[in-house]
């Protein structure tokens, strides 16, 4: 009988602890269908984001004096040409599965205007001063902005290998693998 407690104990500690480590998260406004988020942290109580479009969050902790120390290269640094932005402007996954014939959804739990637009190959897009280096991706030049709580559903794709960016901050970057 106490092997029997102590290994019900035991089974019961690991679900915990199972439980604990899950790499899931509950994030509010995402269905459980959505593949990919694109995020940012813009503070909607800095009025400097009000020149470019605002911020619609009601909790963002990132100033847009902050997010220029992140994504304004200078000349000569060592990193010139390599994709340098904020780190809470992000797509997540940057890198996800999709069986073939199903719907890749995309949301923006931002609180800022993004793109999601399939390239080519990955390259600067329509905001001069965020592509120090980059050769600005073609496809950006009409890409549709998709609002903050916004969602969009692309279908049809084909199976391999696609590239998705964001064409106003050229590092938020997805790749789809379509099996």
């Amino acid at each position: 009988m106490r092997n029997l407690r102590a290994s019900i104990f035991l089974l019961c500690s690991l679900g915990v602890g199972l439980l604990v480590l899950a790499p899931d998260r509950v994030i509010a406004g995402r269905d459980e269908d959505d593949k990919v988020r694109m995020e940012d942290d813009c503070d909607p109580s800095d009025p400097t984001w009000n020149a470019t479009g605002g911020c619609s969050l009601q909790k963002g902790t990132v100033t847009e004096a902050e997010f220029r120390v992140f994504s304004f290269l200078t000349t000569g640094s060592p990193l010139v040409g390599s994709v340098i932005g904020h780190p809470a402007w992000r797509n997540d996954p940057g890198y996800t599965v999709l069986p073939f014939g199903d719907e890749l959804k995309v949301v923006n739990t931002g609180g800022r205007n993004h793109t999601f637009t399939e390239v080519v190959d990955f390259g600067g897009g329509r905001v001069p001063p965020l592509n120090t280096g980059l050769t600005p991706a073609p496809e950006c030049a009409s890409a549709p902005l998709i609002a903050a709580g916004a969602r969009v559903d692309i279908s049809d794709l084909s199976p391999g290998l696609h590239k998705f960016q964001c064409c106003l901050h050229p590092w938020m970057r997805t790749v789809v693998s379509v099996e």
